[in-house]
């Protein structure tokens, strides 16, 4: 599609919703990964293994959760270059330049990352053991998932959903059968689960590849690297990301600080917490569905200066922030329990989660705004509106804990997070009116 046939189409909220639904299926696929090695290693008969796993798990889904900004920035340039062959080969080749330097960093420093968090977490010797033949193997997967980000942000925002999809899936099931061939068949135990998801990786990215060299426009006109990767070309990237990056470490900061407090509890209700952690993961991957689509119409609004595609943009993502938190909140009174009992068998724990519970039904209505309005920012690339609602919402944060956790245990510890999840919406919004101006740059 052209930039005058984007400017003449007439988009509606079907053709929104049809990007919603495999965006949502593909993001909840990707905490899958963790899960499986854990379930694996979980029916051999050494307990260290499971917590071998665990902490790999733990710290490659810090530092890659950390650079997820990847993925998103990559969704918005590409959104915004739409048909011009040398914009959307810069908005590929520049940030997976990033993620391969990153990538090699991560190897490089591998005994620091390792040793540094060995620090933090202080496990037993045996379960180190485990934990570092984990982490030794998978390491070496590192620039292949920050490559895959990227490739999946590309294909993202060129509205290709059935290749994310098939992206998605196709790591999952090849890790599934490579991790069962390994460690049941071959029994290489937690080194086979290791080898089986840096094989997935590895596939993955290649596969990624293909779809790239399938999708990006043919162009005879010569391509200068030395140009797209120049310090000036760069410099826009780089800030994009690290807006997106500092956010991140804001909600790191926060899901931290909020179980280092749950953990001044007892261990039952520190359980309670974290099942109902989980559930609310589960919302903001639903809504992370409807901030790609977001993205996608916002970044070709940016591209073709189409002010009234914007303005539709954000309708939608209005009706959104309105729709899912409804839904949600009649799945989550119609089915409470049993989904609760899904994670858990203890009467006590799931006791404990439905005392707690009324605190989800509020999430997705505060929080709605500021994780779908999110994509929206992100899809111009007017993340500093994102980085300082962030910090506000942090803010926000601290302040309540300090206040509210002394007089309400874990109620205020609720209250504090669901503060801090209105702050990042109200926070968000308020810049509304002046992104604006940045789809006409």
């Amino acid at each position: 599609m052209t930039h005058s046939s984007t400017m003449n189409h007439q988009y509606q909220f079907k053709d929104y919703l049809k990007l919603v639904i495999p965006f949502i299926l593909s993001t909840i696929t990707t905490p899958l990964l963790g899960v499986v090695d854990t379930a694996l290693v979980g029916h051999l008969p050494n307990p260290a293994f499971i917590a071998g796993i665990a902490i790999g798990t733990v710290i490659f889904n810090t530092i890659y959760w950390l650079f997820g900004f990847l993925r998103v920035s990559t969704t918005g340039f590409a959104a915004q270059a739409l048909d011009d062959c040398l914009l959307l080969r810069s908005s590929l080749i520049r940030p997976l330049f990033i993620a391969i330097f990153l990538g090699l960093i991560f190897i490089i420093f591998q005994k620091l990352i390792f040793c540094a968090s060995m620090h933090i977490i202080q496990p037993s010797q045996d379960v180190q053991h485990y934990a570092d033949l984990y982490f030794s193997i998978l390491i070496f997967g590192a620039p292949f998932v920050l490559i895959n980000y990227v490739l999946v942000g590309w294909l993202m925002g060129i509205s290709k959903v059935k290749a994310v999809l098939f992206l998605q899936v196709f790591i999952n099931l090849l890790n599934i059968i490579m991790a069962m061939l390994f460690v049941w068949w071959m029994h290489w135990d937690i080194q086979g689960v290791a080898f089986a998801t840096l094989i997935a990786q590895i596939c993955c990215t290649l596969v990624g590849i293909w779809f790239i060299y399938r999708y990006l426009p043919k162009t005879k006109q010569k391509i200068d690297i030395k140009s797209i990767l120049s310090w000036q070309s760069l410099k826009g990237v780089i800030l994009v990301n690290t807006n997106l990056m500092i956010r991140t470490i804001c909600l790191l900061t926060v899901t931290n600080h909020f179980i280092s407090i749950g953990s001044t509890f007892n261990t039952e209700v520190l359980a309670a917490n974290a099942v109902l952690f989980q559930i609310h993961y589960m919302m903001a991957y639903l809504f992370d569905g409807f901030a790609n689509a977001s993205s996608v119409f916002s970044g070709r609004a940016k591209g073709t200066k189409n002010i009234q595609l914007y303005n539709q943009t954000l309708r939608w993502s209005l009706q959104a922030c309105i729709i899912c938190p409804i839904i949600l909140i009649a799945i989550w009174l119609a089915f409470d329990t049993a989904i609760i009992k899904l994670l858990t068998n203890q009467i006590e724990i799931i006791t404990l989660s439905l005392q707690y519970q009324s605190w989800l039904m509020v999430f997705p209505i505060v929080a709605a705004g500021g994780l779908i309005y999110y994509g929206v920012f992100s899809g111009i690339s007017y993340t500093s509106s994102i980085r300082d609602s962030m910090l506000l919402a942090l803010l926000v944060w601290f302040i309540a804990q300090y206040f509210a956790v002394p007089v309400f245990g874990n109620n205020g510890l609720w209250f504090s997070y669901i503060l801090f999840s209105l702050g990042r919406t109200l926070f968000l919004v308020i810049w509304i009116k002046q992104s604006k101006r940045y789809v006409l740059l």
